[in-house]
């Protein structure tokens, strides 16, 4: 379970596009995660790396 708190803007804009897709907003949410976790996972974790170097 994961809760987190968007700007009202981009709730307005995930729940536009879920009511106009007919998808849910956690669909949304959990492809836009996926899409750049992979990102993430490279930057902090090579960050940190470089860190204890």
């Amino acid at each position: 379970m994961l809760a987190i708190r968007l700007s009202d803007e981009i709730e307005s804009r995930l729940d536009s596009l879920a009511k106009q897709t007919g998808r849910t907003k956690t669909f949304y949410a959990r492809e836009a995660i996926l899409a750049h976790l992979e990102d993430l996972e490279d930057y902090y974790l090579s960050a940190e790396t470089a860190a204890r170097v």
